[in-house]
């Protein structure tokens, strides 16, 4: 009987998939019904080209353009060539494109503030803003602090600014146009005050003209030379404590055009987000605006962290796409031992628990986007129900893209490591989600924060049992969500159990979430996702049980796919 012929497998070049060219939006097997459940109709219809050509461009050039920008930080130059003392930070050519796509071209920081971006004739809901972010974000991260900031800071002075403020300096913040645009930036971080705001001290000091003058050190400012930031600062002969800080809007340009008086004095050499330029500020008497209530300075810069967080986690949750449509790409055309990888069961085990915690963070994205629209539009209990979504998700996400980004660069091996692929930045970069806006304990205690002063744990409580209806399709989540509400009660009084109560709220949410969604897409594959994660991330369960069968294998199919 003769053999078959002998197949070499691939080697040289043709032996290591690259992705390059991939559309991330067409590779993402949910995204698009997804949106159907959070977008109205007609506007995801207007949308649809957007997100395919945002895919494509994430997959593709943008993907190049990070790279170089990564390679090539941002320079800070104190003087010209004439020797006058004009500081200026000089970026790569590829950030400041990188600049146009975003801000320009599809008006990510806009398009949640003024009618006309992308031809939509009104502003458009988070969820929108946060679906073509969340595949800009896929490509390049540390654009999306600045990206997140001067949306976050049009928010923030909107709500609390004197309407003669937010006259002049709105324009600048929503525009589309380049030369018009002002960037955005929060300068809040002392060497003695980080995420202890009452320590704060940077002096703030009434002037003749009703401006105030600053001075002090801020120890980290992204953006560092933003158009405008907001900025805390103690009033001079006010009260200690957290009422004597008050917030204050800082343009980079006093309002005759010249300089303001303020310096960079050096940029921060950063593990991740090396396009991006954050430094040390040093105010030296600077001119900046009161911005809302003088003794609810922090209160009204909370606005715009809370923002910041909600952005931080749907930034997670690109990063662990991304990371999982590359180790899904590798596993497809890496051939070893005579098969590709995702045909082997250990592999395709592993892929799924990259999956898994991927899915709960765009689920519980857009779980909070549509309750910051339900709170921006005045709805009872949205307010209080976005107050615990957010400290949640920036919790639970951020510290899960670390570990996902990093199993996934292990898919592609030695590779993997190598700064010419994606995985070793997104894993740079992952890094910085659990720091920026509140390390994870104080984003766990927020969690308490929230349920004490809003009130959010009943609200959480309903939207949960309104997401699983009667219960049927997971059974075990209103009690185990009791449990878990007890818990957090208990850390109220016990703080040391704020992370583990976070943890459990989240995981709980977010599966009640998708199990909403399979039953409103019709869709069994999302529902066994749900129940994946109650089974392996909250419900007890014997470390030496076979836990193969729990997968089906239509599940894996369509969470692997191609």
């Amino acid at each position: 009987m003769d053999s078959l012929p002998f197949t070499p497998p691939p080697s040289g070049a043709e032996a290591v998939p690259d992705s390059h060219g991939l559309n991330l939006f067409r590779a993402d097997p949910w995204l698009a019904p997804l949106l159907g459940l959070y977008l109205p109709s007609d506007l995801l219809a207007h949308l649809a080209p957007h997100l395919d050509r945002m895919g494509a461009l994430a997959g593709g050039r943008l993907d190049v353009l990070a790279g170089e920008a990564d390679r090539n930080p941002p320079e800070l130059l104190h003087r010209n060539r004439r020797g006058e003392d004009a500081q200026r930070i000089d970026y790569h050519p590829a950030y400041r494109e990188l600049e146009r796509v975003a801000f320009a071209e599809f008006g990510l920081a806009a398009m949640s503030h003024r009618p006309g971006v992308l031809g939509w004739p009104a502003p458009m809901p988070p969820a929108a803003k946060y679906a073509l972010s969340y595949l800009f974000v896929q490509a390049e991260f540390g654009l999306c602090c600045p990206l997140s900031m001067t949306d976050a800071l049009a928010r923030t002075l909107r709500r609390f600014g004197d309407p003669a403020l937010v006259a002049r300096y709105l324009p600048g913040l929503t525009a589309t146009d380049l030369d018009a645009l002002r960037q955005g930036a929060m300068f809040m971080t002392e060497q003695g005050a980080g995420s202890d705001i009452a320590a704060t001290a940077v002096l703030a000091e009434p002037q003749a003209d009703g401006t105030w003058a600053l001075t002090g050190d801020k120890w980290f400012c992204s953006n560092a030379d933003a158009g405008m930031a907001l900025v805390l600062a103690r009033r001079r002969g006010g009260p200690a404590g957290l009422r004597g800080v008050s917030l204050f809007l800082l343009p980079r340009e006093r309002p005759d055009g010249s300089p303001n008086a303020y310096r960079i004095v050096r940029l921060k050499d950063k593990l991740g987000t090396r396009s991006m330029a954050s430094g040390e500020i040093r105010l030296e008497g600077a001119t900046a605006f009161l911005v809302g209530e003088p003794e609810a300075g922090f209160k009204q810069m909370a606005d715009m962290v809370n923002a910041s967080r909600l952005s931080n986690g749907m930034r997670a949750a690109g990063l662990m796409r991304r990371a999982v449509t590359e180790a899904v790409f590798v596993a497809r055309h890496r051939i070893a031992f005579g098969r590709t990888l995702i045909e082997m069961p250990l592999m395709r085990r592993q892929l799924m628990k990259l999956v898994l915690p991927m899915e709960q963070a765009r689920s519980m994205v857009f779980q909070a986007a549509e309750a910051l629209r339900r709170s921006d539009a005045g709805e009872a209990g949205a307010y209080a129900l976005l107050r615990i979504l957010t400290p949640l998700l920036k919790f639970r996400a951020c510290r899960d893209a670390r570990r996902v980004t990093g199993d996934a660069m292990e898919v592609r091996g030695g590779c993997g490591y190598i700064e010419e692929w994606p995985d070793a930045r997104l894993l740079r970069d992952s890094h910085l989600g659990s720091i920026w806006e509140g390390t994870s304990n104080i984003v766990a205690l927020d969690v308490l924060r929230a349920a004490q002063r809003e009130g959010s744990l009943p609200v959480l409580r309903a939207h949960v049992h309104g997401l699983l209806g009667n219960g049927a399709a997971l059974p075990e989540a209103l009690p185990a969500f009791d449990r878990a509400a007890a818990l957090a009660a208990r850390a109220q009084e016990n703080p040391a159990l704020a992370r583990q109560a976070a943890s459990a709220l989240y995981h709980l949410t977010s599966a009640a979430a998708m199990a909403w969604e399979a039953e409103r897409l019709g869709d069994p594959d999302r529902l066994a996702l749900a129940r994946l994660v109650l089974a392996h991330r909250v419900l007890p369960r014997d470390p030496l049980e076979d836990t193969d069968a729990a997968v089906p294998d239509a599940l894996l199919a369509r969470a692997l796919a191609p």
